[in-house]
């Protein structure tokens, strides 16, 4: 006779053995569906997941014209550069020149366009600062420009000489060519502007010396040549009344700076191939005709930089 209990203690443990198989292979397909749709699901100690930029990028810019002027040029730079990094961008037109070197060393914003000298002050405080392209100007076909001095001729002013017991008006005492440059011009022909000037004032920017001069205020004006020319074609400088009585030597052009340290190296690249690839129409920001941007480094700016460090210590205040 069979022994039942036997039979049955073997049937139940058929059973619990069946059972365990097929929840063993349930748990495998589970784990390879797992592993398979997400390949990254096992992540080594040493890498992380690839971060999605979505911060706004903000970028200070230097009042080189009117506010109304620099902002209608900045709208479409900031669609390609949003469109291009996949990141808003926010554009803040600096109230001076200061302001836009403050804002940018003190981390509020990420991303400057400035002059070379104000870019020098800034990495000056702030190394992690750096150049990143410089614009090509149109009228050179390089990365430079030039400062002027430009003169109402019917004050009698030919040459720098003439200049003595005048007035005359400065962009800013951080603007390259508006400032530094005109005044290691003027001292070097033997004028002292404090002495030698009977009033000087800071404009505030480019645009606004051109209104000086053409309302009488002053005889004379610190300006870039580009600027000048633009006012001369838009009928605002008549050429038979204001003429260029000194000119400098090349000037690296302004440049888009950074604060590298908020930005990843594949982030800047990415930025500065974006910038050189840009559409012409909208490279111009600051007024004067750009060709486009090439790359930049710091020691583009080692001339200037040599200028400031030796008139640094040289106060020209307004009177």
């Amino acid at each position: 006779m069979p022994n039942l209990f036997l039979w049955r203690s073997n049937r139940q443990l058929k059973r619990l053995l069946s059972f365990a198989l097929i929840f063993c292979i349930s748990a495998i397909g589970f784990s390879c569906t797992a592993n398979s749709s997400n390949p990254n699901s096992q992540v080594s100690p040493t890498s992380s997941p690839q971060k999605v930029v979505t911060e706004t990028l903000n970028v200070a810019i230097i009042p080189w014209q009117s506010l109304k002027e620099q902002e209608q040029k900045l709208q479409p730079l900031a669609d390609y550069i949003q469109r291009t990094m996949k990141r808003p961008v926010k554009f803040q037109i600096a109230k001076d020149y200061e302001t836009a070197v403050n804002l940018l060393v003190e981390e509020k914003v990420e991303m400057a366009y400035l002059a070379a000298l104000t870019y020098i002050k800034a990495n000056e405080r702030n190394a992690n600062i750096k150049p990143l392209v410089l614009p090509i100007d149109e009228i050179t076909g390089r990365p430079w420009y030039t400062s002027v001095i430009v003169a109402d001729v019917r004050k009698g002013i030919k040459s720098i000489k003439d200049l003595k017991r005048k007035k005359i008006a400065f962009v800013s005492p951080s603007s390259t060519s508006g400032f530094l440059i005109p005044l290691n011009g003027l001292q070097k022909q033997g004028i002292n502007p404090t002495r030698d000037f009977t009033h000087i004032r800071y404009s505030g920017s480019h645009d606004k010396a051109e209104t000086a001069l053409v309302k009488g205020e002053v005889d004379a004006i610190a300006n870039d040549k580009a600027s000048f020319l633009r006012a001369q074609t838009e009928g605002k400088l008549s050429a038979a009344n204001y003429k260029i009585i000194w000119e400098s030597d090349p000037i690296p052009t302004g440049p888009i700076v950074i604060n590298t340290n908020k930005f990843t190296p594949a982030e800047i690249t990415q930025l500065q191939q974006a910038l050189i690839d840009a559409p012409i129409g909208v490279v111009d920001v600051s007024g004067s005709k750009s060709a486009g941007y090439t790359l930049a480094k710091d020691a583009d700016f080692q001339v200037i930089r040599q200028i400031y460090n030796q008139m640094k210590s040289i106060t020209i205040p307004e009177k």
